[in-house]
């Protein structure tokens, strides 16, 4: 029988890739050592398979038996190989799979650290969908809207609500006309009712009333979009309490459903490794300053999930060049140009925001610029909402100054606008900042009544009381993602107001930790914690240690100083009382900053000394509240021993001698245990987060201008 080869296999054989290690020997029992040749090659080359058959007959293959057993041999192997590719295509479909699930768990788990509760919810279930799917052998595809092709069923939350609306319509909680509200915003799969839902839908009927009704009004739940315009924000930067206040406000605004975006200058000293997406616009805008047109460079990202814009200034100045945020003789020019320079970016951007929100003397000028130039260049709907940190700096300068950027220094050089209220030829940016906004926030102590009326104010009294109908105060949130004994990663026991066991736990630890005695007759262990030591501070320290002994009290100092003569001082009372603890045993001082120990002393302290209520960057008595340890105050409003009714706690009000505050503590914890728990636990209950009062009563006052 004669075959002929033709220079490719038939395409029923044909493969586009020929390689096996794992190959059957073909040329076992074989004696031809020409077959044996050729077989070698067909193991180490795949190439040769379509080469073998010439090249053998080229070495004395003369039989057409051995060509028919050499051609049968290599289509057992392409037979092989076919099957094994099948094998590798079908564990490469598995790999896919697997890949597609990681990265969608990597985006759901990004997604729900920056997402409200109803998109965690969401983004939970769609996950479980895919899942099923890969499970039964399917793909998921991320853009594939064609949801027939996954097995598995949709989220069940809507369906949930149509039941809870039907069954309140029928005990009469709600008339047929809400029920149909409600049934429209399930219908289009209105996040917002979803959220609500989800977190209520455990609860009675009439507490999920309470929940839902507020969102049939549209006006109400219609989102806000908010641009903050400042000059910190954590962790780009570091400066102070503002940075890590507009990122925590931020994030809480968003997980209402507000839309917020952040305006920031673009320091040379910023820490930008936090910025997602980091992106140079290709464009650039001008902007006004010193008579002369200034071109500047736009970056965005988002942080936490926030829209952030960065403006870059190609100015001679090199305003933003430098090694530090503050502290510049041209102070005033470097921000007055940013202030002008975010107006421009939001007109030339076709932005309209509905609220402006601004921070401290630095963006203060934002209010009179957008007043006197570009409310009427397409923001005629946008408002102003200016939040003072603090009273203390307040930018008093030449009002001829006030031209670099466009004002008009005549018009705003007069008492009811800029003119400073202690000295009249200067203007002050802070009070324009007052003066010109819609609301004012003051960040403050629950007695922001009395720092219109004391020193706190630094000359700006009058300002304030002529304004008071516009400003409201707002108090600090506490970062509980952070700050939260239930969750803390620093403790070795974790514990809430519904178990206290945890707590003794940290005592204990504490103890041990810092080589303190663990007599059981202690009484009580007092906390301290200054991170920035001042003279007075001192004083009272020193005052605390010889109370708390007295009482036969443990005393734990954990405090610091940026001036150098009070950091000698506190190394030098940490080896003074060295020798005492050989004797007492009683007494620790650390002198430097450790985040886990800080962490540690409010959670192990019965009784925490705080400097004052007013403390924005170290919130040491909110703190402490939530640890369970009882804070004492060195300053406030408050008769010694009262209750106060604002967080629920017992509050001391620090003297000169602080002895007597410190005393009445101890011994009412040591007279009273009942008592002093059931405080404990009150103060710990107290919702001091950004989601509490705070983005509330932020929230209302967006509205309150909004509706103007």
């Amino acid at each position: 029988m004669n075959i002929s080869f033709p220079g490719t296999l038939p395409n029923s054989v044909k493969q586009p890739h020929l390689f096996c290690t794992n190959a059957p020997r073909c040329h076992r029992n074989r004696i031809n050592k020409v077959h044996v040749t050729a077989c070698s090659k067909f193991e180490g080359n795949s190439a040769d398979i379509l080469q073998a058959p010439f090249l053998s007959s080229d070495k004395g293959l003369s039989t057409n038996n051995d060509i028919m057993k050499l051609f049968n041999d290599a289509q057992q192997n392409i037979l092989y190989l076919n099957k094994q590719r099948l094998v590798a295509m079908e564990e490469l479909k598995r790999v896919r799979r697997e890949k597609e699930l990681l990265l969608a768990r990597l985006g759901q788990l990004e997604a729900e650290s920056q997402s409200s509760t109803a998109e965690c919810e969401f983004l939970k279930q769609k996950f479980s969908l895919m899942e099923t799917a890969a499970m039964a052998g399917g793909a998921w595809n991320l853009a594939n809207k064609d949801k027939s092709k996954v097995k598995g069923d949709p989220p069940s939350i809507f369906s949930e609500m149509l039941l809870r609306i039907d069954l309140m319509v029928l005990s009469g909680a709600i008339s047929t006309a809400q029920a149909s509200e409600m049934r429209s915003l399930v219908t289009n799969k209105d996040p917002i009712l979803a959220e609500t839902f989800y977190n209520l839908k455990h609860m009675s009927e009439k507490e999920l009333l309470v929940g839902l009704l507020p969102l049939l009004d549209r006006k109400r739940r219609q989102a806000l979009h908010i641009v903050q315009i400042c000059t910190e924000m954590a962790p780009l930067t570091d400066a102070g309490a503002v940075a890590s206040h507009v990122t925590d406000l931020c994030r809480a605004l968003r997980r209402r459903n507000y839309l917020v975006e952040v305006v920031l200058p673009k320091y040379e000293c910023m820490d930008l490794s936090h910025v997602q997406g980091l992106k140079e616009a290709s464009t650039e805008f001008n902007a006004y300053f010193g008579g002369k047109w200034h071109r500047n460079k736009i970056w965005t990202g988002t942080v936490y999930g926030i829209a952030v814009t960065f403006i870059e200034p190609f100015h001679l100045g090199g305003f933003f060049t430098r090694e530090n945020l503050y502290g510049y003789n041209d102070d005033f020019e470097r921000f007055t140009y940013f202030c002008r320079a975010s107006l421009e970016y939001l007109v030339k951007s076709g932005k309209q925001p509905d609220i402006l929100h601004l921070h401290n003397w630095h963006t203060a000028s934002v209010a009179p610029l957008f007043w006197d130039i570009f409310v009427h260049q397409g923001l005629g709907s946008t408002r102003i909402l200016f939040t003072c940190h603090d009273f203390k700096y307040q930018c008093v300068e030449e009002p001829r100054k006030l031209g670099l950027c466009g004002l008009d220094p005549e018009r705003l050089h007069r008492r009811d606008r800029l003119q400073d209220n202690l000295q009249p030829r200067l203007v002050n940016l802070l009070k324009g900042g007052i003066v010109y906004s819609n609301k004012v926030v003051m960040i403050s102590t629950p007695f922001a009544n009395s720092i219109m009326e004391n020193k706190g104010s630094y000359g700006l009294e009058s300002t304030l009381m002529i304004h008071k109908d516009k400003i409201i105060s707002v108090p600090y949130g506490l970062d509980d993602t952070i700050w939260n004994p239930a969750m803390d990663k620093y403790l070795p026991a974790k514990f809430s107001a519904e178990d206290l066991s945890g707590k003794g736990k940290c005592r204990t630890a504490l103890r041990r930790c810092v080589g303190l005695y663990e007599a059981q007759a202690v009484t009580a262990i007092v906390g301290c914690v200054c991170l920035d030591i001042s003279d007075a501070d001192l004083i009272f320290i020193k005052s605390a240690l010889t109370s708390a002994f007295r009482n036969g009290a443990q005393f734990v100092l954990m405090g610091a100083s940026k001036t150098p003569r009070i950091q000698a001082s506190l190394e030098k009372l940490q080896k003074d009382f060295k020798l005492l603890v050989r004797l007492q045993e009683n007494c620790r001082v650390i002198a430097k900053h450790d985040e886990a120990l800080l962490h540690l002393v409010v959670a192990g302290s019965d009784i925490l000394l705080c400097s004052s209520f007013h403390d924005p960057q170290n919130q040491i008595m909110l703190k402490a509240l939530k640890y369970g340890a009882l804070p004492i105050l060195r300053s406030g409003n408050e008769e010694n021993g009262i209750w106060n009714k604002e967080t629920e706690s017992f509050m001391l009000r620090f003297n000169p001698d602080v002895a007597v505050s410190l005393t009445e503590a101890i011994n009412h914890m040591k007279d009273d245990p009942v008592g002093w728990a059931n405080m404990v636990k009150r103060g710990m209950m107290k919702d001091f987060s950004w989601d509490a009062e705070c983005a509330e009563r932020y929230g209302d006052a967006y509205w309150s201008i909004h509706e103007l």
